[in-house]
């Protein structure tokens, strides 16, 4: 089995594991800091915000373990693993060995492994070679 498949499944194994945990609650939750826990508790207060991520979370363990739409899979996660590691990293880092793993995979399957990375890749160039501007979305007809 190739690292590529590894890494792949195991980020997908760590998403569905977390995004199911959410619905059922089956790890146990640690006690966070009470700055971490004031930003969970107001989080968990609009009502949506929870369950919209993870459902997401779990979506997207289940593309990973399939290998079905991975960069696109990986473009949707990246933000996500983003406020993971600051929340860790600012207001509980107890907790932070977990997401710095769960960030090396995204970055390794985005950025090195065949067949994602040059995928991944290309989004970023295309990105930065060539912003759009107002006046050339103006000009774009959709017909």
């Amino acid at each position: 089995m190739s690292k590529t498949i590894i890494a792949r499944v195991l980020l997908g194994a760590i998403f569905i594991t977390t995004g199911l945990n959410g619905f059922f609650h089956f790890l146990p939750m640690v006690p966070l800091p009470s700055r971490a826990g004031a930003f969970m508790e107001a989080l968990g207060a609009t009502g949506y915000f929870f369950p919209f991520l993870k459902t997401l979370e779990t979506i997207c363990g289940v593309l990973l373990l399939t290998g079905t739409l991975v960069p696109l899979t990986l473009v949707v996660l990246a933000p996500i693993v983003s406020n993971i590691l600051m929340f860790h990293f600012f207001l509980a880092p107890s907790g932070l060995p977990l997401p710095l793993m769960i960030a090396v995979l995204l970055a390794y399957l985005s950025f090195f492994a065949d067949p994602y990375a040059p995928i991944v890749k290309r989004l970023f160039r295309l990105h930065l070679t060539e912003p759009i501007s107002i006046k050339k979305m103006k000009s774009i007809h959709v017909s």
